[in-house]
């Protein structure tokens, strides 16, 4: 008699919560992560703080910016790690079936808080950068902010329609 191997859709884990909690952790860190490779550093519209977004910048105002987004970086990198680390805690330990959809949607949560957070805080509050300097900016960061509201009801959403009880396993051969 041989032993079908689960889904990953069927794995147990101890609380849909820790799973919650594991994908609101890996999306805020990978949102960051996706905003810091896109925006600071393949487009180069901002960095984290804007010390050369001005014509009278000096090298050192570029190494600081540099240096700020590096720390950036660790941060987000530091908050996907332990979403996944959450993640791989709350599976090995058993218990309720993990939804397939809960993961990916607090993910999407996550990504949207952070984009809210970071642009109601940095772009809003302290204007410390923008999305896109210049005569746009405000449309560019209520962008932002809009892009990050959407992925936390999309997220909300997946998370909520997201299948109660046993799924569906493979059958033995």
């Amino acid at each position: 008699m041989s032993t079908a191997r689960p889904f990953a859709t069927d794995l147990p884990t101890r609380t849909p919560r820790a799973v919650k909690t594991a994908g609101v952790l890996f999306g805020m860190g990978a949102g960051g992560l996706i905003d810091g490779i896109l925006f600071h550093q393949l487009l180069q519209w901002h960095h984290l703080i804007c010390f050369s977004c001005h014509p009278e910048a000096t090298i050192e105002d570029v190494r600081r910016n540099i240096f700020a987004d590096g720390l950036f970086s660790v941060v987000a990198f530091g908050l996907t790690v332990a979403g996944v680390t959450r993640l791989w805690s709350a599976l090995r330990t058993g218990g309720e079936l993990l939804p397939a959809r809960a993961f990916p949607g607090a993910a999407a949560v996550g990504w949207g808080v952070f984009n809210l957070v970071e642009g109601v805080i940095d772009h809003h509050l302290l204007q410390i950068h923008h999305v896109r300097p210049g005569p746009d900016q405000t449309a560019w960061d209520l962008a932002f902010l809009a892009f990050g509201g959407l992925l936390v009801l999309g997220g909300l959403r997946l998370m909520r329609e997201a299948p109660r009880g046993a799924p569906v396993r493979p059958s033995a051969r």
